[in-house]
């Protein structure tokens, strides 16, 4: 794996969509985990390269950019996504440490900040998220698509196994971190039965996570076809049943029992499936008003 130096313009791009934030700051370009399903391959497009997983740019002057924005009289103030395209804690991060310095701008600043991995790499900066935690929100978030970690393996080849990533989440119990696990992708015929769906939950639950974010498999452009070659080369028979339902119209059937198991799972484990709320409760807190009610089926 490559790790090529390059220089950003800004940290924070502006996104749009119903997400609980409306900034994304990514410090890396291509990511190592090499999920088969990332949506973000595309965004290797304009760097005219093809090789997401093994050729990452690193965003050299982050932290310079980032001071700008957050100490300018028309930054807003409100959460920023940290790695909503690519992973902050990949292999690169082990080496090039930006994302010490970028926490500590976000102390400096008390910027509330949602923050997502798949590597307990994050673990090393465990007492700068604390410090921030009790300055700001801050929400720790892992993805978790499997239990199986033969599965897990194959699908994730580069980002820490299923029980690092739950342990990790768990460091943060005793702390103002919120945490939480995404099960996205939801897979048909590979992650999509009842005993994955609860051993994902199962295993949030015993990690002290507050919510637990679940979406189908989406499959566009690049992504889709990395995927259905994964799909045919490692597990042919679920290929052929997976197939049709990327035909036009095909997951309208197959919704409906999938998010019937989805929500069976959650009201048994009381998990959460929004944190707009959560993060709408934990400012009210910091603020002394009075705190906003919760339930475990509010969509954002």
């Amino acid at each position: 794996m490559d790790c090529i130096p390059m220089k950003c313009r800004t940290a924070c791009s502006r996104v749009k969509g119903r997400f609980p934030y409306h900034w994304d700051l990514n410090v890396y370009r291509g990511c190592a985990h090499d999920c088969k399903y990332c949506f973000a391959r595309y965004s290797h497009a304009y760097l005219e390269e093809k090789d997401f997983a093994r050729r990452v740019f690193v965003k050299t002057n982050i932290a310079e950019m980032l001071e700008k924005q957050l100490r300018s009289p028309r930054w807003d103030g409100t959460v920023v996504n940290l790695g909503g395209v690519t992973d902050s804690y990949q292999p690169c991060e082990a080496r090039e440490k930006q994302m010490p310095e970028i926490l500590r701008l976000m102390i400096k600043y008390k910027n509330p900040v949602i923050l997502s991995t798949k590597s307990d790499l994050i673990l090393r900066d465990f007492d700068l998220l604390y410090e921030l935690s009790r300055l700001a929100f801050v929400n720790v978030a892992s993805t978790v698509t499997t239990m199986d970690e033969d599965i897990c393996r194959k699908l994730e080849p580069g980002a820490a196994s299923s029980a690092r990533r739950i342990e990790m989440l768990g460091a943060f119990r005793k702390t103002k971190v919120h945490t939480s696990v995404h099960m996205m992708p939801v897979i048909p015929f590979l992650t999509d039965g009842e005993e994955n769906i609860e051993a994902v939950f199962a295993a949030a639950k015993s990690a002290g996570v507050e919510w637990v974010l679940t979406a189908l498999l989406n499959l566009r452009g690049q992504t889709r076809e990395v995927f259905l070659d994964f799909m045919e080369r490692e597990y042919p028979e679920k290929y052929r049943k997976l197939l049709p339902l990327y035909l036009r119209g095909g997951l309208k059937g197959y919704r409906v029992p999938v998010w019937e198991i989805i929500a069976r799972v959650r009201r048994k484990y009381g998990l959460y499936s929004n944190y707009q709320r959560a993060i709408d409760r934990d400012l009210a807190a910091r603020r002394g008003l009075e705190p906003v009610q919760l339930s475990l089926f509010e969509e954002g």
